[in-house]
């Protein structure tokens, strides 16, 4: 797009570690306000849910790279990957501030809950399907696999939908914040089954447009 400038191909690789780094930044502060008693009167469960949120969001944000493109030819292709890992990592710490500071290694415990609690049976599931996603986000999977890879990784639209569904029965009720997430997901994922027609208009559209030759 035109009020978009272009990241000159030498600064790509730079970008997508800068991403990492800035993607991260929220957990790090979040553990600092956890250590010096910044989040209220019982700092695991809020670190728990804000650790969370930020892997709710970063899925969208992985979701939403294909539809920029393809509506507003806003071309991040190159950071899907990092945020797709960012949401992975975000997840795995989710999990461990459950695990080690809520239930403290209580493994009895945590296999009571996954079977007993729906929220905890629908997110601890989420984890396991984001496993694959995470081992195989690189480019020598993409080789071995081929289209495998591609029928692999639309398990996100899954773990989408349980991460919103894990979202709201953890936080009880269905308030702005929630709700904002569950409407992108929804947009998000609506949008795929329409992905084809979409692009055949456009480029229906496009070759309309398009002024042949002028015959001699």
């Amino acid at each position: 797009m035109a009020f978009l400038p272009t990241l000159p191909r030498h600064y790509h690789a730079a970008s997508i570690w800068a991403l990492y780094v800035i993607g991260l930044c929220p957990a790090a502060w979040y553990f600092y306000q956890a250590a010096t008693g910044g989040l209220g009167f019982n700092p695991v469960k809020e670190f728990e849910h804000l650790l969370g949120s930020w892997a709710l969001r970063l899925i969208i944000a992985t979701l939403a790279i294909t539809p920029l493109r393809d509506i507003f030819g806003i071309n991040w292709m190159r950071y899907r990957r990092a945020l797709g890992l960012l949401a992975f990592y975000y997840v795995v710490m989710h999990f461990a501030v459950y695990l080690l500071l809520d239930l403290r290694l209580n493994f009895g415990a945590v296999g009571g809950d996954i079977i007993r609690r729906p929220y905890i049976t629908i997110g601890f599931a989420c984890l396991v399907f984001l496993v694959p996603l995470a081992i195989t986000s690189n480019n020598w999977s993409i080789r071995k696999l081929s289209g495998a890879w591609n029928r692999l990784h639309k398990l996100i639209y899954l773990i989408a939908v349980g991460g919103a569904i894990h979202y709201v029965l953890a936080v009880k009720s269905v308030t702005l914040v929630p709700f904002i997430h569950i409407a992108l997901i929804g947009l998000l994922l609506a949008y795929r089954p329409l992905r084809r027609p979409f692009l055949a208009w456009k480029r229906g559209g496009k070759s309309a447009r398009t002024p042949r030759p002028a015959e001699r």
